[in-house]
């Protein structure tokens, strides 16, 4: 007889990964259910636990609230949960592929705590299929349990933006399914509990896990493709931006905008598809080409403030250069697989001196990550040129003039994504 599911006076749900995807989820739950946040590193806990989330993606205010979630870094801590939802990050390797390490040791820990009548559900971007030919074997080596008669799953794709404050988890449409009718419909009970702008009940794990992919998949190709039509334009001495504006009165034409595409969602979730397509002989033509523009704008950003820095007589080599902004995406101190970088490396392969500036993101993550020393404030009049990488809200406030400022006279400034007035800019994508 297959086992019975929990029912909802039952459930106790454990949210494992306390980053920008499970945090404001354990919050969520934490306020309505009996919530378990549980997270591998320690610090991460014992901050929470002061009620203080340095992403800023979940208000002291809103911890405190939470009255009925607690918190730990102790795997035993999960014993006693039937509601395992796993929101781990899903990177790539240095060669491109799918890096499951972090998703495989998550269902380990829940193979060793979940009993009969358990559900697991992944919120972690993947390929179709990865939930039940991954993870769910895992789940049943460790617990010598039955899939489907013993424990189920589920698959809910996370759509959080970080650094949104509009669109957020209770206002965002959730995706749900289940590995059988039973449990595809405790999933998206549970869900209705927390997200108010409602569920769309998948027919399976596998669509909904594809889902999920094509989500970014489709931003990644459009930024692309707009990405290439700015490399187009300024070999034809076009403005993009006025070509966009112009374009933009039609009122079908997508809002897309070039700029560097990084962070741990859009720059790396197309790779999960690719690969699983490979896998099964298709080579996704695309797909890849998109990626390939995206990874080389922060080159073609580099190589253009070099000229404009030549064509004013400043010589690249111990030139100095001011770079604003490290996070991958602006009003967000999230450094996960930013393009930043990009930039930063191709300038110093002229021999540059270049200072990287960035009020929002950990120094201590920005060197563990990249080896790069973030500077605490600039030295006004030192730069020869300064790019704005990152149109944080503190530096778009400072205008064109402050920023201006921190440059020697005739000091090249470049907006990448052209946050300041066209006028008083010297170059933008």
């Amino acid at each position: 007889m297959n086992a019975p599911l929990p029912s909802m006076d039952q459930v106790r749900i454990a949210v494992i990964g306390l980053g920008y995807v499970g945090l404001p989820l354990a919050a969520a739950f934490g306020s309505r259910l009996p919530t378990l946040g549980f997270d591998i590193n320690a610090e991460r806990v014992a901050e929470l636990e002061r009620h203080h989330d340095h992403t800023h993606e979940v208000s002291a205010e809103a911890l405190r609230a939470a009255r009925l979630l607690t918190l730990s870094s102790d795997p035993q801590a999960l014993a006693g949960c039937n509601v395992f939802i796993v929101t781990v990050p899903t990177p790539i390797d240095e060669y491109k592929r799918p890096d499951l390490r972090p998703l495989e040791s998550a269902s380990r820990a829940v193979g060793r705590a979940i009993g009969r009548g358990g559900v697991v559900i992944y919120e972690s971007t993947v390929y179709p299929g990865a939930t039940e030919e991954i993870c769910v074997p895992i789940i049943e080596r460790e617990s010598g349990l039955g899939f489907n008669r013993d424990f189920y799953a589920g698959y809910s794709p996370e759509r959080i933006n970080p650094g949104d404050h509009q669109h957020r988890l209770e206002t965002i449409m959730k995706v749900t399914s289940g590995s059988t009718p039973e449990a595809a419909a405790l999933v998206d009970r549970l869900y209705r509990q927390i997200v108010s702008a409602g569920t769309h009940q998948a027919s399976s794990i596998r669509v909904a896990e594809a889902a999920k992919v094509i989500e970014n998949i489709q931003r990644d190709v459009n930024i692309a493709l707009i990405n290439e039509l700015s490399l187009i334009f300024h070999r034809l001495d076009i403005d993009t931006q006025e070509v966009l504006a112009a374009a933009g009165t039609k009122w079908n034409f997508l809002p897309f905008r070039p700029g560097l595409v990084g962070g741990h969602c859009i720059g790396v979730d197309p790779y999960y598809l690719t690969h699983k397509a490979q896998q099964i002989g298709y080579h996704p033509d695309m797909i890849l080409a998109g990626r390939r523009i995206n990874d080389g704008m922060g080159g073609h950003v580099a190589c253009r403030v070099v000229k404009l820095m030549r064509q004013r007589q400043i010589q690249t080599a111990q030139a100095k250069v001011l770079v604003l902004g490290l996070a991958f995406k602006e009003n967000c101190p999230d450094l996960r697989n930013t393009r930043v970088v990009d930039i930063v490396n191709e300038l110093r392969s002229y021999n540059a001196q270049v200072d990287i500036h960035d009020p929002r993101v950990s120094r201590r993550e920005a060197q563990a990550e990249y080896g790069i020393e973030l500077i605490a404030e600039p030295e006004p009049g030192k730069y020869d040129a300064v790019i704005l990488a990152v149109p944080h809200r503190e530096f778009v406030e400072l205008g064109p003039e402050r920023i201006r400022a921190l440059g020697t006279p005739g000091a090249v400034l470049f907006d990448v994504k052209q946050a300041l007035p066209r006028a008083s800019i010297d170059g933008c994508l």
